[in-house]
């Protein structure tokens, strides 16, 4: 039973914690910069993309789809069905929608975010425009579903 309670809080933390992560993209960090100027903006974001792949990130990312399955599996050993229904769903959610949504969109977009060099602010407004639309749309689905499995 504690472990099942330990498992459950760690779950609890992780899908708390990469949904924070995606919700603070959405309601700040995107719309501050939509607002600045496009050449500043994408510098800033392949900055910050280039610095997301970090030991502080990595849990919260890349562990929490397993954790909440291996809770899933701890509540079903212990007969407790309903929990271990919802601990499923939740690692399915963000597993699907978070995790490698991420991986197959957000990344993606990252990484030719990062081959620009944009000569010209014009230039920069374009990209910017084109790239912030799509990145943003995709994050708040993320972030959406991240938030179901919270």
């Amino acid at each position: 039973m504690r472990l099942l309670h330990a498992a459950a809080l760690l779950s609890l933390i992780l899908t708390g914690a990469i949904f924070g992560f995606f919700y603070a993209w959405v309601c700040s960090t995107m719309w501050g910069l939509d607002q600045t100027d496009p050449v500043v903006a994408i510098t800033a974001m392949q900055a910050m993309n280039a610095s997301v792949r970090n030991l502080a990130f990595l849990p919260a990312f890349f562990f929490t789809a397993p954790v909440l399955l291996i809770t899933a599996t701890l509540a079903w050993w212990q007969q407790r069905r309903v929990s271990a229904g919802f601990f499923l769903a939740a690692g399915m959610v963000y597993g699907l929608g978070g995790f490698l949504l991420t991986a197959l969109i957000n990344v993606p977009l990252n990484d030719a975010l990062a081959q620009v060099s944009p000569a010209n602010v014009a230039d920069a407004g374009a990209i910017w425009r084109e790239y912030s639309g799509n990145w943003q749309f995709w994050n708040t689905v993320r972030t959406i579903n991240s938030g179901l499995a919270l």
